[in-house]
């Protein structure tokens, strides 16, 4: 464990842990301790350890239009925000079919098991799940969650502006903002 110089010029104190370390690299972990001053007298301290988590970025590459993946995709954003990740959520070709206007709430398609459609289907009524824009906007509410529509995907169905897509999608991008992102994410998926 590391101290730093500084300690309580800002009334920060910060020390780092090696939370693990592997053959080729140490996660290093920093820890805050809170100095506070009492009774205004800069030689008694008491200090609050308090364990600043680090947050982790997560990057969905959503290929799918299907409400079964869409749904799977749901599942996973409610995870990443139960966690407190940044989420960064790429929408590639079929994907971007399912956030057109006129296609998010009507899609029923199903890509997996597709003759057993109708039991899949039922089964999140009965289960009263969430549709999967609703499990998208939640997660928006709880975490950073971005949306980025892909440029060409929307060009292939006809939506070249923002407002040709539901309310959750934050913006146009090329693809080299998902390899960017890809490449800085903690986690990396393809859905």
């Amino acid at each position: 464990m590391y101290k730093n110089e500084n300690e309580c010029n800002t009334n920060h104190i910060f020390i780092y842990q090696v939370s693990h370390q592997d053959n080729w690299n140490k996660v290093i972990t920093p820890i805050v301790l809170y100095c506070e001053l009492v009774n205004n007298n800069s030689e008694h301290l008491t200090m609050n350890l308090k364990n600043k988590k680090m947050a982790k970025k997560l990057t969905l590459a959503l290929f799918s239009g299907s409400v079964d993946k869409l749904t799977a995709a749901g599942v996973i954003l409610g995870g990443a925000a139960a966690e407190e990740m940044e989420v960064e959520i790429y929408v590639l070709l079929q994907a971007a079919f399912a956030f057109k206007k006129e296609n998010a709430m009507v899609n029923d398609r199903v890509s997996e098991i597709t003759d057993k459609k109708d039991d899949f289907l039922a089964s999140l009524k009965r289960l009263n799940a969430p549709h999967w824009t609703e499990a998208f906007r939640t997660a928006k509410e709880m975490t950073n969650v971005k949306i980025h529509i892909c440029g060409f995907a929307g060009k292939v169905w006809h939506g070249e502006k923002l407002d040709d897509f539901i309310d959750l999608a934050d913006d146009i991008c090329g693809i080299g903002e998902y390899m960017s992102s890809a490449e800085d994410a903690d986690i990396n998926l393809f859905i």
